[in-house]
């Protein structure tokens, strides 16, 4: 089966197509690095030839609110056209845990956008939300840091690590659509604050983290349902430590 991966270069997407290639499919990695541009319609319909799904796990360049916004909703035009016009099955789409939650950020309102295109479309679909890659931990804690100090919020916090995520992904290519949304997560619930000290403490970071409630996460208040999973989440294998273990 052909599946075209948009944003096929990326961390997921690199991860996505290799474990579709190894799976048996032929998974084509579509980004402007391979001559398909979502935002210009450049490369898009020759990609989508003959392809019976397409995973979208590419992400915006910009997260400045109008630029952020522009992205998701051009994009998101452009590949629905083109799926239509390929006769495309399935699309399958990454988007994040607790989006509709962090309307006061202007990246989860392009998220939302993003997947309403996606909900009005005719084509079956299936919406994977994630919750924080485990990757990300360092852009985390760079983002709270005040000289030595890192200020987080102790919310609790499930991250997943990106094989994982690209595990679900392929998963999810292979399945039938379910015209709704999935949730992934990683296997432990844990205090953002305490989890981004235990990370710098294994890079023998020397910075501390002080827990505050009040501190801002990206510009956001977070409580300990902001960034968790519902009741039944599809759990990664992937713990914290077999993560650090493998860097």
């Amino acid at each position: 089966m052909k599946i075209v991966v948009i944003g096929g270069t990326g961390l997921i997407g690199t991860k996505l197509v290799a474990q579709l290639t190894a799976r048996g499919h032929e998974a084509v990695a579509a980004s402007p690095n391979t001559g398909v541009n979502t935002l210009t319609g450049e490369g898009l319909a020759e990609a989508l030839k003959g392809a019976q799904v397409v995973v979208d796990v590419a992400n915006s360049p910009s997260f400045e609110d109008k630029a952020v916004l522009e992205f998701f909703e051009t994009s998101g035009h452009n590949l629905m056209a083109a799926e239509a016009v390929a006769g495309v099955q399935h699309h399958v789409a990454l988007s994040v845990v607790g989006t509709e939650r962090l309307q006061d950020s202007g990246y989860f309102r392009a998220k939302l956008a993003q997947e309403k295109l996606i909900k009005a479309s005719p084509i079956p679909y299936t919406i994977v939300r994630a919750t924080q890659f485990m990757e990300f931990l360092g852009a985390i804690a760079q983002a709270g840091t005040e000289g030595q100090t890192v200020r987080l919020s102790p919310a609790m916090v499930q991250p997943i690590a990106s094989d994982d995520v690209a595990a679900a992904m392929a998963d999810a290519a292979l399945g039938t659509p379910v015209n709704g949304m999935v949730e992934i997560a990683g296997p432990e619930r844990v205090g953002l604050s305490g989890l981004v000290q235990r990370y710098l403490t294994a890079m023998g970071d020397p910075r501390t983290v002080v827990a505050d409630a009040k501190a801002p996460y990206f510009g956001l208040q977070l409580d300990d349902g902001s960034l968790t999973p519902g009741d039944k989440p599809t759990l990664g294998a992937t713990t914290f430590e077999n993560w650090l273990a493998k860097r």
